[in-house]
């Protein structure tokens, strides 16, 4: 495993730590292809909730740009490969994890760091943490699916606010807007954001995955087609050993032992 990414196996869940921090934790190729590798790992060995979070004074300042400085190439960059190859894939495993992904956001998240946080499932932050969509300062435009969250999230004009003037917006604000779950004090964040994970990959992940896609799914639905899509999911959790459990414990008033199948 790459000394860019660090991984605690919490039994259930797993906390999984950018970890360049002399870099603002920013992406090289290294740190994208461990990052990738780590959640497919959590996916795949059976993890019910993930945390992410950034190792030292920041989240993650996007991309790093000494791997992609212009006057040190021979043509021009072909920036849509590094979205193709890097990026996009990466929110797209995000999305399709059946499981809750918790994102921590200590200190400042900017550019392609700030929309990879958005594309988790639940985002907290430290009140000393800052969200910028730092791409305009730089000629770019807002991606790792910042360009679709944000109007998503906050609304257009919120959206085209942040994005064109890169303004630095403070984690108290992004949480009034809607932007993301919850700010907390700095010294709390660690704590509230693992107390947060433990509790959902204990309970009924089954049940809680099926959730995540059905209210990603309805960004794009019909309220016809989205209402089938509940029904055959409500099918799959009925069916399931947690509901099973969770019908059990309720009526014998006694805490659930759920396993998430």
């Amino acid at each position: 495993m790459s000394d860019t990414i660090k991984v605690k196996n919490h039994g259930v869940w797993v906390e999984i730590t950018l970890n360049r921090p002399d870099k603002l934790n920013s992406f090289n190729e290294e740190m994208h292809l461990a990052l990738r590798a780590a959640l497919e790992t959590a996916r795949d060995g059976g993890a019910r909730a993930v945390l992410l979070t950034g190792a030292g004074r920041g989240f993650c300042a996007g991309q790093d740009l000494g791997d992609r400085d212009p006057s040190k190439m021979t043509g021009k960059p072909d920036l849509s490969k590094t979205v193709r190859d890097f990026y996009a894939p990466l929110v797209r495993l995000i999305r399709v994890m059946k499981l809750p992904v918790v994102c921590a956001v200590n200190g400042v998240a900017a550019g392609a760091g700030a929309n990879l946080a958005l594309a988790c499932d639940i985002v907290l932050a430290g009140h000393g943490a800052k969200f910028i969509q730092s791409f305009s300062k730089v000629g770019l435009i807002p991606d790792t699916g910042g360009s679709w969250h944000l109007p998503h999230l906050v609304g257009e004009a919120r959206a085209k606010g942040l994005a064109l003037t890169a303004m630095p917006l403070p984690a108290q604000k992004a949480a009034e807007w809607g932007l993301i779950w919850h700010a907390y004090p700095d010294a709390d964040l660690m704590e509230e954001a693992r107390a947060l994970t433990s509790q959902l990959a204990n309970g009924p992940t089954l049940g809680m995955g099926l959730t995540k896609m059905c209210i990603q799914e309805a960004a794009t639905a019909s309220l016809s087609d989205h209402l089938e899509t509940e029904a055959d999911a409500m099918k799959t959790c009925g069916e399931s050993d947690d509901y099973a459990e969770g019908v059990a414990s309720f009526l014998q008033k006694r805490a659930p032992e759920f396993k998430g199948r």
